[in-house]
């Protein structure tokens, strides 16, 4: 689709020769010679870009100029001028004018000037169509009380600069706790930068969260910037910092106290203005009691401590999350979002969710493929737990059952879904239950469970 370009000026000449010359480019064209004239093809079309003249015979330029930016902001103004001067051309550019040439004009020059306001303005609006999406991808959905108190928090801790420590179950959304703070803060048009400090392996974290200098290392063939570099006058996202090895959380803690790092393989100090979220799923006291991590960098982190919940705590939000998850998911994977059948909706109430919001993302979106027909019913839902499970009261004690064997069956059970949830990565699962590997290995030995 072409651009419409409205050309404002007193002379005839500079008119038609602007419009012909515009209209070979493909470019539609309208024009007008008067301020009131400007004004009133401006409300009346569809304009993308403005030619305007400073001297009308009617009016100034500038004037018309302040007019156009209260009406429609977002397009792009080029000022042009025969008797202009800096003071001219600063006032323009305080009023919002994307640029201020001087006449005598020449084709290619505003041609150049119109293009690059085009690609300015679509990038602009490419800008707001990624933080709608942001936001709306961010957005913590639930009205139970346990969601209230958690957005209250947020709205309290975003706007101040104090570091923030997530904590929570894997899959409970500790990332989109993050991203809603950084979004409701005074760093909102800043970079969000996320690191996962459990999936980096431990030799590269440091350059990874520092950055490193040419010839640090094998294989550092030039200069790195870091994440801390790349979030400066934003947020830093340290998910699963209980991960983190002793020797990073040392160098991490004198950033956090003296806003400076240092490259792999540098010596000059680097300046950076960040504010640091962490999250974890592992209870830092216990790691701390056991050396695993530092109490000093605990109690710098922190400050604004934020606990997220689990699934199972507000089962009651569980119809209004599957109705806004069945509606992401639909819309991304390009099909027609399904409602939900009642009875389907108590039949998902009653399972427990211990991969939380995340195994009910992938519910979701398994219901929303793999559902046929117009409505997601009950046996949709059964299936999506497998043909063992129809959904039901877990039963604890059962008579003449003896206790060890009904807590070998809890621990198979556990065991099970902590696999599951890791996709069958033992080191993962360990870690998640506190278990050292070969522990784990022993109990899935002896509970029949295969590697």
């Amino acid at each position: 689709m072409s651009a419409t370009i409205l050309v404002v000026d007193d002379e005839k000449n500079i008119r038609t020769t602007l419009q012909r010359s515009l209209e070979l480019e493909g470019y539609r064209c309208e024009t007008a010679e008067n301020v009131r004239t400007a004004l009133e093809v401006f409300q009346a079309m569809v304009c993308d870009v403005a030619l305007l003249d400073v001297q009308l015979p009617d009016g100034s330029g500038l004037d018309v100029l302040g007019q156009f930016k209260r009406l429609r902001p977002e397009v792009p103004v080029i000022m042009m001028s025969g008797h202009g001067t800096i003071d001219m051309a600063v006032e323009a550019t305080q009023k919002g004018a994307h640029h201020f040439v001087a006449k005598p004009l020449t084709t290619d020059e505003i041609l150049i000037h119109i293009r690059n306001a085009l690609e300015l303005a679509g990038q602009k609006r490419e800008l707001q169509t990624l933080r709608a999406k942001a936001s709306h991808d961010s957005e913590l959905i639930g009205s139970s009380a346990v969601m209230r108190e958690l957005k209250q928090t947020i709205a309290l801790a975003a706007p101040s600069r104090g570091r923030v420590l997530i904590t929570g179950e894997s899959g409970t959304g500790k990332e989109l706790i993050a991203r809603a703070i950084h979004l409701q803060s005074t760093r909102a048009d800043k970079p969000f930068v996320k690191v996962n400090c459990a999936a980096i392996p431990s030799e590269l974290i440091e350059s990874e969260l520092f950055g490193h200098e040419r010839g640090a290392f094998t294989g550092a063939h030039q200069a790195r910037k870091g994440k801390f570099e790349l979030a400066h006058t934003g947020t830093l996202f340290l998910d699963e910092i209980g991960d983190m090895r002793l020797e990073v959380q040392a160098k991490l803690l004198r950033a956090l106290q003296e806003g400076e790092i240092e490259r792999v393989g540098g010596s000059r100090p680097i300046s950076v203005d960040v504010r640091v979220v962490a999250a974890t799923n592992k209870d830092l006291p216990v790691a701390i009691e056991a050396g695993e991590f530092r109490e000093d960098l605990y109690y710098r982190l922190n400050v604004v401590p934020i606990s997220a919940p689990a699934l199972r705590a507000h089962k009651e939000d569980l119809p209004e999350l599957v109705r806004a998850l069945i509606e992401r998911v639909s819309e991304e994977n390009g099909v027609k979002p399904k409602p939900i059948e009642p009875e389907a909706m108590q039949v998902l109430q009653k399972h427990d969710w211990p991969g939380n919001v995340r195994e009910l993302r992938n519910a979701c979106e398994r219901l929303a493929i793999l559902t046929p027909g117009q409505r997601i019913g009950v046996e949709a839902v059964r299936r999506l737990f497998g043909a063992e499970a129809k959904v039901k009261e877990q039963q604890l004690y059962r008579p003449g059952v003896a206790m060890k064997d009904l807590v070998a069956e809890a621990e198979r059970d556990i065991i099970l879904q902590a696999l599951t949830h890791h996709g069958g990565h033992v080191t993962q699962t360990a870690a998640a239950l506190g278990l050292e590997r070969s522990h784990l290995y022993k109990k899935m030995k002896a509970l029949g469970i295969r590697d």
